[in-house]
């Protein structure tokens, strides 16, 4: 009777997780070893499942539903059990792959937090941000996977990765954060190059907004860089997944890079032809004929 009900539980998570996230889906079928892809689609599902509440429906019920959702968390954290067959999924795969449930925690209270999202005076309030949800966010699913260094380590690695994706998402979303009026660069680097917030806003294209959105892309493309090590990290069949994940957001920087100042004013979409030559090409690191971008082993530019 448990094994029927967890078939189901998972069932439902990917089933959830293909709607939400179709890439991400077909790159966890596609690129993981097929007894890890149920623990890989618990924890995304999650993630994404939080997130829909948060940001769906109307904005002045939003703190509600959080709040009865991370009850529901609380308590299936508490008991180890739920009648949420997404968290079901999530538990059982959390307690077989060994991750700690302080994670699930910190990243609820991270949420939370972002609700009321204050926007960032400097650096330091945004790695406090990365410290508090990104990172968390990123080990209920990518700390799921086996590892060939300590829990520590690979916890640290992951950090890398966490700052690095979250600097990508914030350049990539930046137009529709500011319509919805908020604000994800610190305010010491408006000030460094002159931009004031209204001249995001406006779209303007000026160069203190050019040198603005190149400096950012170039920390976020330093970021990736160094959390590459992960790779290495992690067994041989777990890696194309993870040089996926990698390369996709050296695509999106890419793409944001190109746009310079016109992320103010439309979102960055992914290259679906570039997404397909992902997948292909993360089975081989550097294929016949091709030039990796970098190093995905040791994050080092090639040669």
């Amino acid at each position: 009777m448990r094994e029927r009900q967890l078939r189901a539980d998972y069932t439902a998570a990917e089933r959830y997780l293909r709607r939400r996230e179709f890439a991400m889906w077909g790159a966890v079928r596609l690129l993981t070893p097929p007894g890890f892809q149920p623990h890989a689609m618990a924890g995304a599902t999650l993630l994404a499942f939080t997130d829909d509440i948060c940001d769906r429906g109307a904005p002045q019920g939003r703190h509600q539903r959080f709040e009865v959702w991370a009850g529901h968390v609380r308590r299936a954290l508490d008991s180890g059990s739920s009648s949420h067959p997404l968290l079901r999924a999530y538990l059982h795969s959390a307690q077989v792959c060994g991750l700690p449930r302080r994670w699930a925690d910190t990243y609820i209270a991270g949420t939370r937090i972002d609700l009321r999202f204050p926007g960032f005076a400097d650096e330091a309030d945004y790695q406090r941000y990365v410290d508090t949800l990104t990172w968390p966010g990123l080990m209920l699913s990518t700390g799921l996977t086996p590892h060939l260094v300590s829990d520590e380590d690979f916890a640290a690695s992951c950090r890398l990765v966490a700052d690095g994706l979250q600097r990508v998402d914030f350049l990539t979303d930046l137009a529709e954060d500011l319509r919805g009026g908020r604000l994800t660069l610190p305010l010491a680097d408006l000030d460094r190059h002159g931009v004031t917030r209204t001249a995001l806003e406006e779209g303007r294209d000026t160069p203190g907004v050019r040198a603005l959105v190149a400096v950012t892309a170039s920390a976020a493309r330093d970021s990736l860089l160094h959390a590459q090590r992960v790779v290495g990290e992690v067994p041989a069949e777990y890696r194309p997944v993870v040089r996926c994940l990698l390369g996709l957001y050296h695509h999106r920087l890419d793409r944001v890079t190109a746009l310079g100042a016109a992320v103010l004013r439309r979102p960055v979409r992914d290259d679906p032809m570039e997404c397909l030559r992902l997948l292909a090409q993360s089975r081989h690191p550097v294929l016949p004929g091709q030039a990796a971008p970098a190093d995905m082993e040791t994050g080092t530019p090639s040669a």
